[in-house]
């Protein structure tokens, strides 16, 4: 039974992924359909990212008061509800409408199996879990390329995702029961004898606003790789746009291949030192990249930051109930996520400022301050948990 859920937690995550890069695929046409500009995008994206942060804070509370099944349910069905919106939205101003509910399902539902999975199965399972997400980040523009490349369907694609979600949905609803295995000790209603940790309290806890600044400039990283490596390529090294695009996309084949590496590695190396090996092949990578090598010596350096960055995420949500406690954790990780996520909105749109200014030098040159940073942060936090268990070995002698 417990493989089972498993396999429900990794079909979710895949649902997570899904609509990710809908919008970015399906825009140019749709920004035609509905009489809207190219930069009307961002402002879908920008109150996606809100409101996936309001919800990463929310989630302690929910996950206490209804537990991880029930709160994943939701959240899916949120995110379907509104993909299906968006299929028959005319007017601008229903997309803007419907990214509110697309931005609370992506929130919690993040937070919500990586607390779980961090509670109760192991590091492996963290890392091979955000492989999924990456199943499902791929698979949502393929889709919709289908129904684009089908008379500009957009409103198609949009479907066909948003009915996978609402099958997803309705596996989860056959096997809420299953996610009981791990929560027996939780009464309906939120009477749990565990008083929840709020997120004021998890804030005050040695080592968590380090963790947040990790998460931060981690997930900031990631997306401003995605979004702004192939103009670099294009204005530093002097390649054409479509070879950009596909040297690029190494970022993102590093990352898969370093989390199945790291949860293969992480039954002998702990996610302590997978986030510092990890951080300082990532800065390798970058001092390469800011440095005047041909471009097949810089794609390999892209790979590399890939494939350095990519058990850092998964590790430090792994190690949380370990640093901060089980009781706290729910609350940390919905910290730890909403960091991440702003991060995600705020870190490529400050850096395109930047390199616009400037050039497009500037984006390996931020990466690597943006990993120094993180690496500072997160042995920091590694300084915080030696400390505290210096601390309780000195009560348990005395």
């Amino acid at each position: 039974m417990v493989t089972f859920l498993l396999m429900i937690i990794y079909l979710a995550f895949i649902a997570l992924g899904l609509p990710d890069a809908l919008l970015g695929s399906a825009w140019p046409i749709m920004k035609i359909d509905m009489g809207a500009t190219t930069e009307m995008a961002g402002y879908i994206s920008l109150i996606i990212s809100f409101f996936t942060v309001m919800s990463s804070l929310l989630a302690s509370r929910l996950l206490h008061k209804y537990g991880t099944g029930k709160v994943t349910l939701f959240s899916i069905l949120s995110t379907t509800i509104a993909l299906l919106g968006i299929s028959i939205s005319e007017d601008f101003i229903f997309l803007l409408i419907l990214a509110i509910p697309l931005g609370l399902g992506a929130g919690s539902v993040d937070a919500a199996l990586s607390n779980y999975v961090a509670l109760h199965f192991k590091a492996r399972h963290m890392s091979w879990l955000h492989c999924f997400w990456g199943i499902g980040a791929v698979t949502g523009p393929l889709i919709m390329s289908f129904w684009l490349n089908h008379n500009n369907n957009w409103r198609a694609g949009y479907v066909m995702v948003g009915l996978i979600l609402l099958t997803i949905a309705a596996i989860l609803l056959a096997s809420l029961s299953l996610w009981k295995i791990f929560e027996k000790g939780r009464v309906e209603g939120g009477s749990d004898d565990k008083k929840l940790i709020s997120n004021r309290e998890a804030l005050r806890i040695p080592g968590v606003k380090m963790s947040m600044l990790t998460m931060l400039c981690y997930n900031g990283s990631e997306t401003a790789a995605g979004l702004w490596m192939a103009s670099f390529f294009i204005g530093s090294k002097g390649v054409s746009p479509g070879a950009a695009a596909a040297l690029s996309s190494l970022f993102f084949i590093g990352i898969i291949i370093g989390r199945i590496l790291s949860g293969f590695l992480s039954s002998n190396v702990s996610s302590k030192n997978l986030i510092r090996y990890g951080s300082i092949v990532g800065c390798f990578g970058l001092v390469i990249l800011v440095m005047p090598v041909p471009y097949w010596i810089a794609t390999g350096a892209l790979f590399l930051v890939g494939l350095g960055g990519a058990p850092i995420y998964p590790s430090i949500v792994h190690a949380t109930p370990e640093r901060f406690g089980e009781k706290a954790s729910p609350s940390v990780i919905g910290l730890e996520m909403a960091s991440a996520y702003t991060g995600s909105a705020l870190i490529p749109l400050v850096m395109g400022m930047i390199a616009g200014q400037i050039g497009m030098l500037m984006v390996p040159i931020i990466l690597l301050v943006l990993f120094s940073i993180m690496l500072l942060a997160s042995e920091m936090v590694n300084v915080v948990y030696r400390r505290k268990g210096a601390n309780i070995d000195k009560r348990k002698g005395s």
